[in-house]
């Protein structure tokens, strides 16, 4: 979830929720919301009564019983028996894309949890540590693999999905019973203003990468050294976007509709559940990553087309209903934090952590992606920023969005976009 609509929750006045025992819809004091940002302040004993491990079990139980995207965790043992045995890489790819979709819905409400239990600013840098887990863990199974092009096309699409596929839906849902919806300005201008800054931090190395006269050596390494140093530049500033969304401009990211909402495990249920996602992902990753090749020669696609426009799913699909559902109950300022909340935090946070993680593993991981998939970028980010500027939205916003999203999709499919390798 992105960083700023998470912060949105924790700051609401809202009620813990379990099926089991007597702490059920127990609320938070309302005195909370003034201590969050207050390091070492202690909850009230009515937050910390601990809960016993078969009411966390309980609620983890509810929680998985409660939602149907969950029974796609079915498919976890024939995802497992394809991979060991022996089967085609079309049914290893499709079971584990399959079991990666609940997954990533566990880790995300996971995240939430534990970040409300937390606090706000400790909350804050939990959603910004774990909420695009799947997508880091992807890469780093793919980085291993030396499935670099992938790694580049998966986090490309990844922004492409959030800013034309999930932000489109949430325009023409929004548009479905208001003729406009308005949504804070200043804060879209500032996503889609950091989505530049990104972007031109990829172009440096590119343009090194592709133009330079330099010798093929001395070109990789220098293309390598600027990426690696434009990455800690992104981090760095993605530190000053937590400092700007939690405390200089936090009034700029609050919900405007005060609601009570609930929360379904305990801390530490919160705990046990990232942790055993995370574990599952990773598990799961693997044996995704390692099936690309066979599947893409089976299905006749490129492997552009898997990384731009069928990974992205596995970690945007929870996003993109979500989005919908807000934008159709008229709350598009919540669906603006989930679309372009999300690309701003893949560019700024996944991105250079992809490149650091690929100096650590020794990987040739760049900034210098296909010129194609640089295009696609640049224009995705300039389109979303001429239509989000005013502020407002309606339905052939979201159209336009779509249009060009199904024109990328169609280019991948009928074309072979060359790598840089």
């Amino acid at each position: 979830m992105h960083t700023a609509q998470a912060l949105a929750s924790i700051r609401r006045s809202r009620t813990f929720d379990t099926e089991a025992g007597p702490n059920r819809n127990r609320k938070f004091p309302s005195e909370h919301s003034s201590l969050l940002n207050s390091p070492g302040v202690s909850r009230s004993s009515e937050y910390d009564a601990p809960l016993s491990v078969k009411e966390d079990l309980k609620a983890v139980y509810h929680m998985l019983k409660d939602q149907p995207l969950n029974l796609l965790l079915l498919a976890s043992p024939l995802a497992i028996a394809a991979s060991f045995g022996g089967w085609s890489d079309l049914w290893v790819f499709l079971f584990n894309f399959l079991v990666m979709i609940p997954l990533a819905n566990l880790l995300g409400e996971a995240t939430e949890s534990l970040a409300f239990h937390t606090g706000e600013t400790i909350g804050g840098l939990v959603n910004a540590t774990f909420g695009n887990t799947v997508e880091v863990i992807v890469a780093i199974f793919a980085l291993r693999a030396g499935e670099i092009n992938v790694v580049q096309s998966s986090l490309i699409g990844s922004v492409l999905s959030n800013l034309l596929l999930v932000l489109g839906c949430a325009f023409i849902a929004g548009g479905v019973n208001r003729k406009e919806n308005s949504f804070n300005a200043v804060g879209a201008s500032a996503n889609s203003s950091l989505l530049m800054l990104a972007s031109f931090a990829m172009l440096l190395p590119s343009y090194i990468f592709y133009f330079s006269d330099d010798t093929e050596e001395l070109k990789e390494a220098n293309t390598l050294t600027l990426s690696r140093i434009a990455a800690a530049f992104l981090l760095f500033m993605y530190m000053q976007l937590l400092y700007f969304q939690l405390h200089t401009h936090a009034d700029l990211f609050e919900d405007s509709e005060e609601s009570e909402e609930t929360v379904a495990l305990s801390k530490r249920a919160s705990a046990f559940v990232l942790l055993a996602a995370t574990l599952l992902v990773s598990l799961f990753s693997e044996f995704l990553v390692d099936s690309i090749d066979g599947f893409a020669n089976e299905m006749h696609l490129s492997k552009s087309f898997i990384g731009i426009i069928l990974l992205p799913v596995v970690g945007n699909a929870v996003e993109h209903v979500t989005a919908v559902k807000v934008a159709l109950n008229n709350k598009m300022e919540l669906a603006m934090g989930v679309a372009v909340g999300s690309a701003t935090q893949v560019s700024l946070f996944v991105v250079p952590v992809v490149v650091l993680s690929g100096w650590v593993m020794d990987k040739s991981m760049s900034l210098a992606f296909p010129q194609f998939e640089i295009l696609i970028y640049l224009m995705s980010i300039i389109i979303v920023y001429a239509i989000i500027a005013d502020g407002k939205s309606n339905w052939l916003e979201g159209s336009m969005l779509l249009t060009a999203y199904a024109l990328v999709a169609i280019t991948l499919i009928w074309v072979h976009v060359p790598t840089t390798t």
